[in-house]
């Protein structure tokens, strides 16, 4: 197995998702020179223990070494065959059809490989893209050639220029079928996992009113892993050590047993907050389908967060944590928009609730996210209490379904509460969603 080989297959895991180092792509290779070549279960098994970091990337990775080297074995026993003569000549040498007539797979493969790397195959990004790269290889393998013969026996009208043709047009579909199948090999190592990024990439972009149902089920996956990116990112322990800043009363303390000597020395050590978040959700109309994929984020990693409490709104402020966390999320989600969504937004009234009987929850620690348009159908907008609130709160978060140029217009009180906001924010795509929870949790750091 040559340092190349090695270094597509990491090339393929990169393009699915797996992330490896520079620094595991050595331990890699120092692991395969280790146990060999030979024993393809204890190659898979060594190189996963190396490259793949939990249970998904190893999942991914064995479904990819076993295809990259299945792969990866045609092409060395034609190579193999091609560095002891026994090949047939290779295709500058020999016409499509006589390659394609010849039944020697070995030649056969070996003449599909130099045309896959001659038309860059290894940059197949996309499904759509196997015809294409598949004729750009008929044509590097001579199928210019073939065409002109083709026409020439055609042309000749003559009962063995028709034979010939046949035999021709044979060759031709059974070279472009090899080819074929070859990309589309080629597609599942290097460019399935590419595909899938950009589909997730556009479904990160694209506006949360417009997703679909037959996106949900991708939907949920994307939310999935930026939950487990994020949670990745901000699972640090609670307590972290300033090195270097001695903490003199403890380190005096400690030690007065010993006559003051610092045989123990005490370090000043700085305490994080435990997150803890209070969303307040305007489930009315179009922001309800937001508020959907806020909640969802949220409650896809309690594990770094797991003092949510959530509470949705159009006329009366209710509880609904409970719901969410013990019922299945789109079925709870659905009942609460129906439920509770339905009233005439009343914002004053959904603060007065929140006053009258949830302000206990509410202290130093606790992060107030609110996700609503701020359209109260003209009532009174009680910025009193939207004030006390914020007071209490560590931070106040508001997402805003519409664009800034909107606030204020109409019956939108967004400009009277945006003073008391650390921040207020225009979120349209599940990107934005990633970056204000990704804020909020850096707070707490």
């Amino acid at each position: 197995m040559s340092a190349r080989t090695l270094s597509d297959f990491i090339r393929a895991l990169r393009a699915s998702d797996v992330r490896v180092s520079t620094g595991e792509a050595i331990d890699a290779a120092g692991a395969m020179k280790l146990v060999g070549f030979d024993d393809r279960t204890l190659l898979r098994d060594t190189l996963s223990i190396v490259l793949a970091k939990s249970p998904e990337e190893k999942e991914t990775h064995d479904h990819l070494f076993d295809l990259f080297f299945k792969r990866e074995s045609a092409h060395s026993q034609s190579t193999e065959r091609e560095e002891d003569g026994s090949a047939a000549p290779p295709s500058d040498e020999m016409d499509l059809q006589g390659l394609s007539e010849s039944g020697d797979e070995a030649a056969i493969a070996m003449a599909l490989e130099r045309a896959a790397e001659e038309v860059g195959l290894g940059d197949i990004r996309f499904s759509t893209q196997t015809s294409y790269y598949a004729q750009q290889m008929l044509k590097a393998m001579g199928g210019d050639g073939l065409q002109k013969n083709l026409v020439e026996q055609l042309q000749a009208h003559t009962p063995e220029g028709d034979e010939a043709a046949k035999a021709l047009m044979q060759a031709r579909a059974d070279m472009l079928a090899r080819s074929r199948e070859h990309v589309e090999r080629n597609f599942d190592v290097f460019g399935a996992g590419a595909t899938e990024q950009f589909r997730d990439d556009y479904l990160s972009d694209k506006a949360l009113d417009q997703v679909t149902r037959q996106d949900m089920k991708r939907m949920r996956a994307l939310i999935a892993r930026i939950a487990k990116k994020l949670a990745t990112k901000h699972s640090r322990k609670r307590r972290k050590r300033n090195v270097g800043v001695l903490d003199v009363r403890r380190t005096l303390r400690a030690n007065a047993g010993f006559d003051g000597v610092p045989f123990d020395v005490a370090w000043k050590q700085k305490t994080k907050d435990r997150p803890k978040i209070m969303a307040i959700c305007d489930v009315s109309g179009s922001v309800s389908q937001y508020v959907r994929f806020l909640l969802m984020l949220l409650y896809a990693f309690q594990e770094v967060i797991p003092d949510i409490s959530s509470f949705a709104f159009s006329g009366r402020l209710e509880d609904v944590s409970h719901e969410l966390e013990t019922h299945d999320f789109e079925q709870a989600m659905d009942r609460i928009v129906k439920t509770i969504g339905m009233s005439s937004t009343d914002y004053g009234q959904s603060w007065s609730d929140l006053k009258t009987q949830h302000f206990n929850l509410i202290d130093r620690r606790t992060t107030l996210i609110i996700i609503g348009d701020g359209r109260s159908n003209y009532g009174d907008g009680r910025l009193d209490i939207f004030r006390e609130a914020t007071k209490r709160a560590k931070r106040t978060i508001w997402l805003s379904p519409e664009q800034k140029p909107l606030w204020g217009t109409g019956d939108s009180l967004l400009p009277r509460y945006q003073p008391y906001c650390d921040v207020m924010t225009h979120v349209s795509t599940v990107r934005d969603l990633e970056r204000a929870v990704d804020d909020v949790l850096a707070a707490y750091a």
